[in-house]
């Protein structure tokens, strides 16, 4: 589509813009005035439309800008190394459960119940 070129109007927002026209009437306003208004709420509507494809549009240039960078990074990460975990447990926990038990035994000793 050239760029100087008329685009037509959708028939949705034809109307949009005579149902919101008419929605605002003032007593004693004529058609022509109605006429008038619908085609300004026309004009807006369009202009509405234009800029949120311009945004959509900047957003989308952005987006691939992003994705693309993240693929570039994805391949020339570095390798993942092959890291082996190894889980030592402390010695702390088992003396003090060996010694609670102890404590048990001999206390059971001293009371004369075993």
């Amino acid at each position: 589509m050239s760029k100087y070129s008329k685009q037509q109007t959708s028939p949705e927002t034809l109307d949009e813009s005579v149902k919101i026209a008419k929605a605002t009437q003032r007593p004693g306003q004529t058609k022509e005035q109605s006429k008038l208004i619908a085609q300004g709420i026309q004009k807006g509507i369009e202009l509405y439309k234009k800029q949120q494809k311009e945004r959509s549009r900047e957003l989308n240039k952005k987006l691939k800008k992003v994705t693309g960078k993240l693929n570039q990074l994805d391949k020339n990460s570095i390798p993942e190394l092959d890291i082996e975990i190894i889980y030592r447990q402390s010695y702390l926990a088992w003396a003090l459960l060996l010694l609670s038990w102890t404590g048990f035994v001999a206390y059971l000793f001293w009371k004369g119940c075993l």
